[in-house]
């Protein structure tokens, strides 16, 4: 889970590149970021069935790995991790 959520440092030249855009924009950019990296890492680990996470009983869930619900935890998540690497950088 570490390494998953790791990825998040992967952001950086993002962070720089949408920099000028509006703030929720840029929020629901790293959400679109953050699910993405979710459904493809949650997909390649349910293939070897590994999959730490299963969302196939949430309401809102695309193939048990992503869950739509989640989008405002993943919008203020981004805009903290831009945060800190602004504050790092």
């Amino acid at each position: 889970m570490f390494f998953i959520y790791g990825m998040v440092a992967f952001l950086g030249p993002i962070f720089r590149l949408i920099a000028p855009m509006p703030f929720l924009l840029r929020g629901l950019i790293y959400a679109a970021c953050i699910f993405m990296g979710e459904f493809v890492t949650g997909s390649l680990l349910k293939r070897i069935q590994v999959c730490p996470w299963d969302y196939s009983n949430a309401k809102y869930h695309v193939k048990g790995v992503v869950r739509w619900d989640y989008l405002p935890a993943w919008v203020i998540a981004g805009l903290i991790f831009e945060w800190v690497y602004w504050a790092i950088v």
